[in-house]
């Protein structure tokens, strides 16, 4: 497993990434409308997937570290808001750069952009929570707690499209777009996946590297407290 997560998927999503962004380039016809600016959503759409994605994983390890206190499940809650975050952030300037030749400026306040700038800057929020909060304990309760407020964004930025009168385009399916358009965006889209997990396995294992010397035990002594040292170690386990 680890030499496969060391190269094998390293060099699938390589793969993938530029297998489907060269058919977006040049295999998949240019957009009716938008001509060739279009191709950037085989770039930008794939980003604000994975950033959906981890940010809903943040919110599953948020709930599982509240049901069940584990030192893992707080690693991966950071591990995912913070890759989250990043491909949020990288959407997002895609996103302008599309439309700054669609809609004349690379920003609007538009539902689906504003939606989603109130969600980038909840996540920082939760990341700087993180940083200023030295116990471990209550920072992984707090953080959990505000992981799962900030999750409630996550329907809003999906769903603002169809709720609300919308520059940004509504969702496309198979059955709105050219077939040759479908299979460039689906190539890149698991491309993205593969980097997405790549990124979420080297930032676990930092967050869990550094919880675990946070709450390291000292050696034992006649004045430790056998119950603390135990609650610590369940969490770790």
């Amino acid at each position: 497993m680890n030499k496969f997560v060391k190269w094998g998927l390293p060099a699938l999503t390589l793969g993938l990434l530029g297998w489907g962004w060269w058919l977006g380039l040049v295999w998949a016809p240019p957009d009716r409308e938008m001509g060739d600016v279009q191709r950037i959503m085989y770039v930008h759409v794939p980003l604000q997937w994975m950033a959906m994605l981890a940010m809903f994983l943040n919110f599953v390890a948020a709930v599982t570290y509240l049901l069940r206190q584990s030192w893992k499940t707080d690693a991966l809650a950071e591990a995912a808001a913070e890759v989250g975050l990043m491909f949020g952030a990288l959407g997002m300037i895609t996103g302008a750069i599309w439309g700054r030749p669609t809609w004349g400026v690379y920003w609007s306040w538009d539902p689906r952009l504003t939606s989603e700038a109130i969600l980038l800057v909840a996540y920082t929020g939760y990341l700087v929570l993180r940083r200023f909060v030295e116990d471990p304990d209550k920072r992984a309760v707090w953080s959990a707690v505000v992981a799962i407020i900030g999750a409630v964004n996550l329907p809003i930025v999906w769903f603002s499209v169809r709720w609300w009168r919308s520059l940004h385009q509504t969702q496309s399916s198979p059955k709105t777009v050219d077939p040759q358009m479908v299979l460039p965006l689906r190539v890149a889209a698991f491309g993205m996946l593969g980097l997405m997990i790549l990124f979420l396995i080297h930032r676990y294992r930092i967050a869990i590297a550094e919880r675990n010397a946070e709450v390291a035990l000292p050696e034992a002594l006649p004045s430790d407290d056998p119950a603390q040292r135990a609650s610590q170690s369940s969490k770790v386990a």
